[in-house]
This record gives C-alpha cells, structure tokens and sequence, in this order.
C-alpha cells in the first residue's frame, strides 16, 4: 500500500464552492498548506473568510482547539491564477459537474504542476477514463468523491479509470484516511457505488407512490419507523432538491443504455417541469410555506385486540415479533408450519398474517386456497419498530384484517395501510437496493465489504445492504425479486447472478 503524501506536501483546490471550500478546510486541518482558486473574481478569497469564521464556530463551541483552528487558517491561502498550482503535489478539482469543462481543466493543469503531481477529480458520477483521456499522463488523474457536507460526511470515494495508476490511488485512498475519512475502492462506471446502487430507494418510492399504495407522507413514515432510515425517499429527495436528484437518474439511465432498472419516474418529471424542486424552491413533493404544516401519515384506526395468536413456523426476521406479543399480554402458541406458508405466519382468530415475499397479498392468498390473509412488511428492528405497512388481501373481510391489524397494534406498532402492492415498501426497497449492490460487486465495481460501508457512510443506511440481505435470508430477498419480475413482467426486476449463486451454493454475501 502506498503511504499518503507528507503533511508539508501543498493541496491546491479548485473551485470555492460548497464542495471545493469543503475540501479546502479538511485538507487545511489535516496540516497541509492549501491554495484554493476559483474563476469567479473574489470567490477563493471569500471561501476562505467563510472556511476561517467557521473554524472560529468550532472554537467557541469547544469542538476545535484555538491553535489547531490559527494553524488551519494560517496554511489556507487564496490564488487568483491556475498558475499558482505549479508547487500542488495533488491538485482537487470540483467544478461544475461537466465533463468537457472538468476535461479542458486538466489539460491546461497539466501544463503547470509537476509531473509527479496527482490530478483528483470530485466528480459524483463522469468517468474518471474520459476525464483522463488525451492527457499526457492519464494514470496520475484518480476520483476522490467526496460527500456533502465534506467536514462531516466520512465518505470518500476513490476512483480509478482504466488508465489510473495502482500507486496513484492506493496514495489517494492513504491520504483520505490520513484527512480522517472513511474510504473506499471503487471501479469508474456510471453512478460509481453510492450514485449508483442508491437508485432503487429513490426509484421504487416513486413507483410504488405512483401506484397509489399510499400517500408519500405514510411512505416517507414508513421507511423512517420501520426500515430504520433517517429519512424517507420523498423527503430525501426535496432536501437534495427534484432537479438534481432527476440529473442523476437520467445519467445513470443514460449511461446504462437506458436500463429499466435504472429508468426516471413522470412523476418527478413533472415535478422538475412545474418548478416544484424541494426545499430550495419552497415546494416539492411538501410544501415548505411558512407556517404550513406537512400532512400526516395515515394511520388504521385502532382495531380490536386478540387475546390469543399462534405463530406457524418460523417467522425469519420477524421472530421478535414474539416476544412483543408476549409482552403485551397476548397469549402465544408456537406450532409447526403450516403448509400455505412454509417460511411461517401468525394465525389471528382466522386470519393469516405473514411477512411479504413479493407477491401482492391477493395472489399469495389465492395460491394458499382462498385465505383470510394480510401481509406485512420488513422492517430493520422488529423489536422496536414503531410502524409497520399492511395490505389485505380481496378475499381477507373486514373482521380478519381488524384481527390482523389488531395485533400489530396490540404491540405499539402503529400500522400503515396500503394497498395491496407488490412487496410492500420496505422488503421491496431493500431487497432491491441489495440486488443493486449485489451487481456492483459481480461487475467488480466494488468489494462487498466497500459497498456496504459506502452505501452507510455516504447516505446513512442503518445497515450495508448487502449485510441486511444476509439478515433477511438470501432465499428470501431471491423470492422477493422474483416474485416482483413474474408480478410486473419486466427486466428491471432481474435477479443479480451473486445473489442466485450465493443462494445455491448455501454462502453469504458478505463474508
């Protein structure tokens, strides 16, 4: 393993944005001298006014010695001319996101640095090899991805094009981890591993908003109080705001021969279209109006509760379920399973209750010979979970879904009645967002290990997808995607190879 460049060795940032004025300041605390230059006439002086004021913050709230923020500052320097980078042992680009400007700047930087200097493009999602293109040395040019906002995201991606020198990023990959951050190996592909094998969280929301399963309010609820995310993918997406979220899925589509699994929604089209852009623009998928208040999750009312439930079989990940049962009170009869559910169900005064597999509640019930059924959805921590989606299926009557729900609720989980869709919300986003991550490492993108630390770090999974899969069972999350292949009949639900063989040959995804 390459060591990371000496702490003496100059960084030159290009660029005083959000992003570039990150940079600076990360690269500044970890003891470089830093020269930041941005086109824009006094944006490079500024930036490090803004970098040094808050460094000065991070004094007063006690969470930054006084001498290490003077140090910082004191090695933080404006340049007004490229030709002031020629000193950089490593210069990090992060300007626009535009392949042929960022290209036109590496060739003109070329011409100044040293031969010996490394080119980092910020890039979120350009190939690294077409940046590196026509350079003279095309294998000193490496990603190094950082994520918003870089003093406190750890995540750094570091990104090798075809031509990328070994060296080079194994120097990268030790300079990020010097500066702090987490970071990880990736190959230069669209999206790379955060962009990339997030699709499905943003991409299956809409879906299953544009079924009408629910409301996004309730979806948002769900994926926060049962699948353990910080927040829900509507939410998410206004805070990162329509335009630039819908940017990345049409290049990632794009880019991808325009996979369906990668395909953007009309909903968020529109959205875009109508200027309803998130947060930034006021309106999004909520309204941010002062004083409007954002509309609730649906809630089912409050249904009778059971005094008894059999548990058939073995409920997999939703065994806590047992004892929250028991807890509240309820008697529990555990008894062998039942030959309509083999990977095992709850048995309420008549109705069925059992995890989704993918299938709709309707049809599973049909093939089960017509029973009372409901079905219930994945969530992160069955423990603790505080809501969980429900659908019933057209057989299940009125009396059986109020036992169903009943005792979901009997253990203080608020439930979120949907219609009867696919593999709920998140058994449907999760397996999904594990077969995506599952490609990745088939494809040799990534390591197992990376993606699932990307995928924790860059967007605050509750766990590495990979890692939840084998929690849920391989066989499952496999029943689960194909169930939603034969139910929708498209390619975009095609099992990952790693996942099928991993299946037959009894492994894990993670080792």
């Amino acid at each position: 393993m390459a060591a990371a460049l000496q702490r003496d060795a100059t960084v030159a940032v290009i660029g005083a944005g959000t992003m570039g004025a990150g940079i600076a300041q990360v690269a500044a605390q970890a003891g470089h001298p830093v020269r930041l230059f941005d086109t824009r006439i006094g944006a490079a002086d500024e930036a490090c006014e803004s970098i040094a004021e808050t460094l000065s913050q991070l004094v007063a709230k006690g969470k930054l010695a006084k001498s290490d923020a003077d140090g910082a500052t004191a090695r933080l320097k404006p340049i007004h001319t490229l030709a002031d980078c020629v000193s950089a042992s490593l210069v990090i680009e992060a300007i626009v996101e535009d392949l042929a400007a960022k290209h036109d700047l590496l060739r003109e930087l070329e011409l100044i640095v040293s031969a010996d200097t490394i080119l980092a493009s910020n890039t979120s999602s350009l190939s690294i090899t077409a940046l590196a293109a026509g350079l003279k040395r095309p294998e000193r040019v490496v990603g190094m991805h950082f994520f918003n906002p870089v003093p406190r995201m750890p995540l750094v991606e570091v990104v090798s094009g075809l031509t990328t020198d070994g060296t080079v990023a194994d120097t990268i990959y030790a300079l990020a981890a010097a500066w702090g951050k987490a970071p990880v190996y990736a190959s230069s592909t669209p999206g790379f591993i955060v962009n990339r094998c997030a699709r499905p969280f943003y991409g299956e929301g809409l879906r299953l908003l544009g079924e009408r399963a629910t409301d996004a309010p309730t979806l948002d609820a769900v994926m926060r109080d049962a699948g353990g995310f910080r927040m829900g993918p509507f939410e998410l997406i206004d805070l990162i705001g329509l335009d630039v979220n819908y940017a990345v899925t049409r290049s990632v589509w794009e880019a991808f021969f325009h996979d369906p699994r990668y395909a953007p929604s009309t909903i968020q089209q529109e959205l875009v279209a109508g200027g309803f852009l998130g947060r930034k623009a006021g309106r999004g998928f909520y309204d941010y109006t002062p004083g409007i208040a954002h509309p609730p999750p649906s809630v089912e009312p409050p249904q009778a509760r059971p005094t008894r439930v059999v548990v058939r079989g073995d409920l997999g990940p939703a065994a806590p379920l047992i004892e929250r049962l028991r807890n509240a009170g309820i008697s529990v009869d555990e008894d062998e399973a039942d030959p309509a559910f083999p990977d095992g169900a709850l048995s309420v005064a008549g109705a069925w209750l059992a995890l989704t597999d993918g299938r709709t509640a309707t049809a599973r019930a049909a093939a089960s010979g017509g029973l009372e059924l409901a079905v219930f959805d994945l969530a992160h921590d069955y423990s603790r979970c505080s809501r969980i989606a429900a659908a019933r299926a057209d057989s299940c009557s009125d009396v059986a879904w109020s036992s169903a729900a009943g005792a979901l609720q009997a253990m203080g989980i608020a439930v979120a009645r949907l219609d009867d869709v696919a593999g709920l919300v998140v058994m449907r986003i999760v397996s999904m967002l594990a077969n995506e991550a599952a490609e990745a490492v088939t494809q040799h993108i990534a390591t197992a290990r990376d993606v699932d630390v990307a995928m924790q770090l860059g967007v605050n999974y509750p766990r590495g997808p990979l890692a939840w899969a084998d929690a849920i069972g391989l066989a499952r999350v496999r029943a689960v995607i194909s169930n939603l292949a034969a139910h929708y009949g498209e390619d975009r639900y095609r099992l990952s190879p790693l996942i099928a063989r991993r299946c037959a040959g009894g492994g894990r995804l993670v080792d």
